[in-house]
């Protein structure tokens, strides 16, 4: 039986996001169970058997973690089951709870304190990081998982359904566990890392435009324009700088990642980021969700909604 084509309307789309949406917001991410935790198993058990840091072997090894995508071809189009699987992929309230923690950490606990929360969803040394620097680093890390965590996972539903939206969680995850360009996975990520640079060129360019819109539109279109392209990322340049720029502050910076020191570029314009910045930024990632949503609801009523769900 051959798997229907993935024609979603833009009003089924809209409906579906917003549901997933606020089951997310309301139920959080069930970690004992999510089913990440089983695909982050997997990636590691596939990596214990065919790691050799070379890039054909890393192409293997991304072909079979991604077959998990496969079976969801064939399952049924029906509104609830879509919207569980959707809830499933993406991480909203999770990445603004990680965000935020570390502000309260700064604000109630203090620097040490700070560093250890930023440490969590990071991956440069935090342990002599100061106080601007742990903000930074958190806004950083909270703008462009905002694509990763969330708008990109709702981009590939809209695009190819559940089985597009799995697909790049599990390309994003491939990407954030061995996507290092260090000696143990510089060959053998190349390929995970690359899949991830494809799949997120167009959502991520289209989050920094939802980040723009919801704050100083100008500013962040100029910031994006202007410094996007000094970051060593393709597609994380455009959402930090345009985050950046549209909250008004100043990210970026020098960091130091498995011994090595990175020069990374100044990002936004205005005034340094600041502990009560993480929670601004987390805000408007999901600001970035509810404009696709809306831009969906837009599109349907332009379309007359032709196409059926």
């Amino acid at each position: 039986m051959w798997p229907d084509l993935y024609f979603l309307s833009p009003l089924y789309c809209a409906g579906v996001i917003s549901l997933a949406l606020i089951l997310d917001l309301v139920l959080g991410e069930v970690a004992r169970f999510h089913p990440l935790v089983g695909l982050g198993n997997y990636i590691q058990w596939v990596q214990r058997r065919l790691w050799q840091n070379d890039k054909i072997k890393g192409c293997i090894a991304v072909a079979l973690v991604v077959t998990v995508a496969v079976p969801f071809v064939w399952l049924p189009r029906v509104w609830w089951l879509d919207a569980i699987l959707l809830y499933f992929v993406i991480g909203g309230r999770s990445l603004a709870q990680h965000g935020n923690s570390v502000a309260a950490a700064l604000k109630h606990h203090g620097l040490v304190a700070g560093r250890e929360k930023v440490a969590m969803i990071v991956s440069r040394k935090t342990d002599t990081l100061n106080e601007q620097q742990v903000v930074s680093a958190a806004v950083e890390s909270v703008l462009e998982n905002g694509n990763d965590a969330l708008f990109g996972a709702l981009f590939w539903f809209t695009v190819a359904g559940i089985p597009g939206a799995v697909l790049y969680r599990v390309s994003n995850t491939l990407d954030a566990m061995w996507g290092y360009k260090n000696d143990t996975f510089f060959h053998f990520g190349w390929a995970a890392a690359k899949l991830d640079d494809v799949l997120n060129y167009i959502p991520a360019r289209l989050c920094g435009l939802a980040y723009a819109l919801g704050g100083n539109t100008r500013q962040a279109l100029t910031c994006w324009r202007g410094q996007a392209s000094q970051c060593a990322s393709p597609n994380g340049g455009v959402v930090m700088a345009a985050g950046a720029g549209s909250l008004n502050i100043i990210i970026g910076g020098a960091a130091e990642y498995d011994g090595y020191q990175c020069a990374k570029p100044l990002l936004g314009q205005g005034r340094v980021a600041v502990a009560a910045d993480i929670v601004r930024a987390s805000r408007l990632v999901w600001l970035s969700a509810i404009f696709w949503v809306l831009g969906l609801l837009m599109l349907a009523l332009v379309m007359g909604d032709v196409y059926g769900g």
